[in-house]
């Protein structure tokens, strides 16, 4: 064992000694062997010290052989990230959402190409809620010591330039604990930056457009509407881009949040009630498809924006929702008032139809 491992086994015995009673370290290839006596529940214990173990590089198991308890370190399987692919979607990203920006404040790129950096302040806008819901996502799942990269944008041709953002989660969710925070924090986070782009926006000079056929007219959810209450602005077709930046993160914090399978919602629904979730999960895309239905039959209005996402939610939950490896430690009371709050948010981000065309 050389100096730096040596050190690396004086560190973790250190932070193991007031839960786990040592009294032998062995080591063999690579994985490093803690022998002795837990001082507290295990499974208590399991879940304090998988981020310290996670933070040093190493994978964390607890066994029970020929009588003896025994804490493993096993190293991490190296990832070799590809940065260069997170910065290219960023900037192809910043590109799309620019174009689609431009073409709210009214510019006419056809005749006068440069005009598109009139949306360079929507792409800012909309870009920093999407990543302040990853980066929400990212810095939690750190602390908790998970494995996941980088955000990933989407640049796409839809109605803000983009399919929004995604990070990848590789390896076991440690407990119930970590996977709610890191599945609640990205919404929190996101609607905290949607909230400030509104205000913002909402104190720019209001944008006048006329109506005319194809143009696509917003529903306003009720935290917008509210947040509107305090500034003068006649409607929604007077909204300045920056303010439908706003918008548009408190519709994606919603979708977000549907408690179904491997969105943000399903992580906080399976972390609150374990596989119970599983049941809403089943069964929320045959509602969404009946509400979608309801909304198109009998209100004569939009509604295939949630039969597409019933569609979708069969998709996200056909896998199930990966189970963590402590699943037996429920969530504390603080945590549940959280998620029952942030369900409610998610509520008033929504109106049954978000958008439709004139």
């Amino acid at each position: 064992m050389n100096e730096h491992q040596e050190n690396v086994v004086d560190e973790l015995e250190q932070k193991i000694s007031p839960l786990f009673s040592i009294y032998e370290i062995q080591e063999h290839e690579g994985r490093i062997y803690f022998f002795g006596s837990p001082k507290k529940d295990i499974k208590s214990i399991y879940e304090e010290l998988w981020s310290v173990f996670s933070q040093k590089g190493f994978e964390f198991s607890m066994k029970y052989d020929l009588g003896e308890h025994v804490l493993v370190a096993s190293p991490f399987a190296p990832v070799k990230e590809r940065r260069w692919i997170n910065v290219v979607l960023m900037i192809a990203t910043f590109f799309t959402t620019m174009l689609v920006g431009s073409l709210l404040y009214g510019a006419d790129i056809e005749n006068n190409p440069s005009s598109v950096l009139q949306g360079i302040p929507f792409s800012i806008a909309i870009m920093t809620v999407l990543g302040a819901h990853e980066a929400g996502h990212y810095f939690v799942a750190k602390k908790h010591g998970m494995q996941t990269s980088l955000p990933y944008f989407i640049p796409f041709p839809s109605l803000i330039g983009t399919m929004g953002a995604i990070i990848k989660h590789r390896g076991p969710i440690p407990g119930r604990k970590a996977l709610f925070d890191v599945g609640v924090s990205g919404p929190l986070i996101g609607l905290i930056a949607s909230v400030i782009v509104t205000v913002i926006g909402l104190l720019q000079p209001p944008l006048q457009f006329t109506p005319k056929e194809g143009a696509i007219a917003l529903g306003i959810p009720p935290l917008f509407e509210f947040i509107m209450s305090f500034f003068p602005i006649p409607d929604s077709s007077a909204m300045n881009p920056i303010a439908f930046a706003g918008w548009a993160g408190m519709l994606v914090t919603a979708l977000n949040l549907i408690p179904a399978g491997q969105l943000d919602g399903g992580h906080v629904l399976r972390a609150m009630i374990g596989e119970k979730a599983s049941l809403v999960s089943a069964v929320l895309p045959a509602v969404l498809f009946f509400i979608g239905a309801y909304l198109i039959i009998f209100m004569k209005t939009d509604g295939f924006m949630w039969i597409f996402w019933s569609a979708l939610l069969l998709f996200f939950s056909a896998g199930g929702h990966p189970r963590p490896l402590n699943d037996d430690i429920p969530l504390d009371s603080k945590r549940m008032v959280i998620g029952i709050l942030t369900f409610v948010l998610g509520l008033l981000c929504i109106t049954p139809v978000p958008f439709q065309m004139l």
